[in-house]
């Protein structure tokens, strides 16, 4: 999408979100009024707020048919058609997002456009969603959840169940404290299960070690259990 397409998608979104949903008309507006006094062209140079928003603009309008349906069985209908993370995506994380305050989103909005978030794994990330889906498992990213809910990927498998994953190369014996920010970041989310994983990149097949610990991990983790684990 062209950087004029988004601006006047927003809009449009927030008109409709206004009669639908009011909280995705709120969390709209504000990233219109984020974005609204950047010129197209100073925009299009912004290559991460340019993806944040195309990501928002899909999922807004997802959440949108969700809701214009009119009752509980045409919605579930309608989630029946996605995978397990995208579900959880929309009925858990994104919903707690737009009805509660975030504290993070004024500070990482405000680093997407000075260009200080360059999402240096993504390169990695891409390469587990690869491996995940080429074993049938299911996976989501968003940068609302990398950014505000410390969680890089959701990943799902046999048991169709979502779990939240942050992934750190630091070392185990200087982890503690991201992991506790991490651990308090999710209870504040309410999110149930979670996975702090950390890799060593310089081991051999560590990639797929990172995909084999994942899948087992979606399956087998107990609800309201945190797992720090070292690679």
């Amino acid at each position: 999408m062209q950087a004029k397409e988004i601006k006047d998608r927003l809009k449009l979104l927030i008109k409709e979100a206004s009669i639908i949903d009011p909280h995705l008309a709120r969390r709209l507006d504000e990233i219109n009024r984020w974005v609204k006094d950047v010129k197209p062209g100073s925009l299009t140079a912004k290559k991460f707020v340019l993806l944040f928003l195309e990501q928002t603009i899909r999922d807004a309008q997802v959440w949108l048919d969700i809701k214009a349906l009119t009752s509980l069985e045409e919605q579930q209908a309608y989630y029946e058609h996605m995978t397990p993370t995208e579900k959880y995506w929309y009925c858990e994380l994104l919903s707690n997002w737009l009805s509660q305050d975030d504290p993070k989103f004024y500070i990482w909005r405000q680093k997407l456009m000075a260009g200080e978030f360059t999402q240096s794994d993504a390169d990695l990330i891409a390469s587990i969603a690869n491996h995940i889906k080429q074993r049938s498992g299911t996976i989501v990213k968003r940068y609302i959840a990398d950014l505000s809910m410390a969680t890089d990927i959701i990943v799902s498998n046999r048991e169709q169940k979502a779990l939240c994953i942050q992934l750190t190369s630091v070392a185990d014996e200087f982890s503690q404290q991201k992991y506790n920010d991490w651990e308090n970041t999710l209870r504040f989310w309410v999110i149930d299960r979670g996975l702090f994983l950390s890799y060593n990149p310089s081991t051999n097949d560590f990639v797929n070690q990172i995909v084999n610990v994942t899948l087992y991990n979606s399956d087998k983790f107990p609800a309201g259990k945190y797992l720090k684990f070292s690679l």
